[in-house]
């Protein structure tokens, strides 16, 4: 069997790795960027530390700052016309996952503009040419999108968001600097760091897991489960571990998927504006559950990267709960909330998000074969 690994070109790591972009400008010979970003981040004067490098080395540059958390289609097509009329040769992605994804989807367009309707992008797209060069600089500590070949886009007209898989859309240069995360709220962190444990969780059981991917997922789940704690708590080192540890994630689970958690969390995302990573951290423990079955000894792997002890000595099925009980734990500690009703998920609306997260892409990686019944189940387990 052949399997693919596709990473970044080039990445950066570490406090102040964002001056890199002047070397990496320079030597590749782009002309002018536009940075793609959102509102809060210009207000907050967290974009303000790119362009600021920028200004001083004299590049050139614009910025679009109208994307919203679970972008939309609107907001891509926006993107691509403000693209051209900048006359800009290369794009910037500034923010967590909504900036990323956005700027994905504009850079893809941009050289294949006969998906300029954004719709047929979904799933693996059949796009002739790579993304216009990005450079990715990530300012939570979660999704890793500076590193994967996915990104996720919302049709709000027909209430669905769609994933997007394609080896054309990685950016070219990733700059994780963990100084461009530190000014997130805990919550934030919190909710980020979830969704990047919840990466490494699903890519580690996945079904086209293997010992590449493995060794990336279990590095991850260790580095997330000793560091977010600390993190949260507006430790710098354990900042700067988080951002590792979720790109680490990320260099897995973009190539090898995910599984149920997303397939369930993307239709909330959709119906309610519910962020991404509250949705997955929320999510994470009651689907551990019901795969833990269908997952071999994985999760003894798990409890142990989680620091649970004396793992060797447990009995598989003590195992299996050692590692969901350790999500739990990991997850009360930060402050993710326990039940979908505490995010404003309506009951009524179970069955048209079951409907969604059966068809969702993600869903179709979980180690544990579904049905519409079975996720009905689960989403009112979980209310």
């Amino acid at each position: 069997m052949s399997r693919r690994i596709i990473l970044n070109e080039t990445s950066f790591f570490g406090p102040g790795s964002i001056t890199s972009i002047v070397d990496e400008v320079n030597r590749r010979g782009y002309k002018k960027a536009l940075v793609v970003t959102d509102a809060d981040l210009i207000k907050f004067n967290v974009t303000t530390k790119v362009t600021k490098v920028l200004e001083d080395a004299g590049l050139a540059f614009e910025i679009y700052d109208k994307v919203v958390p679970n972008p939309t289609i609107e907001v891509v097509q926006e993107g691509v016309e403000v693209f051209k009329a900048a006359g800009a040769d290369y794009l910037i992605a500034v923010g967590g996952g909504s900036p990323q994804d956005t700027c994905k989807a504009i850079g893809i367009i941009i050289n294949n503009p006969e998906f300029a309707d954004v719709r047929s992008l979904e799933g693996v797209a059949p796009t002739k040419k790579p993304s216009v060069p990005i450079i990715a600089i990530p300012t939570t500590a979660g999704t890793a999108a500076e590193v994967t070949i996915n990104y996720v886009i919302t049709d709000v007209q027909n209430r669905r968001k769609f994933v997007c898989v394609d080896p054309h859309d990685i950016p070219l240069v990733a700059i994780v600097d963990p100084e461009m995360m530190a000014s997130m709220p805990a919550s934030l962190k919190a909710a980020t760091g979830v969704d990047a444990l919840t990466h490494a969780i699903e890519g580690y059981t996945t079904k086209a897991a293997w010992e590449l991917t493995d060794m990336f997922h279990l590095k991850a789940i260790e580095i997330i489960g000793r560091s977010l704690r600390a993190s949260v708590k507006g430790d710098a080192q354990g900042g700067e571990d988080m951002a590792l540890g979720q790109y680490i994630a990320g260099m897995g689970f973009s190539n090898v998927g995910l599984g149920l958690v997303h397939g369930m969390a993307h239709p909330l995302g959709a119906f309610y504006g519910t962020p991404h990573g509250v949705a997955n951290a929320v999510l994470l423990p009651h689907i551990m559950a019901y795969n833990a079955e269908f997952t071999n000894d994985k999760f003894r792997d798990i409890a142990k990267a989680m620091g649970v002890e004396n793992t060797e000595a447990m009995t598989i099925e003590q195992a299996r709960e050692a590692a969901i009980n350790a999500v739990k734990k990991l997850s009360a500690d930060v402050g993710i909330p326990p039940r979908l009703r505490d995010l404003g998920v309506k009951e009524e609306d179970i069955d048209a998000l079951s409907e969604a997260a059966l068809i969702d892409v993600c869903t179709g990686g979980n180690p544990r074969e579904t049905n519409l019944e079975e996720i009905k189940a689960l989403y009112k387990a979980i209310y």
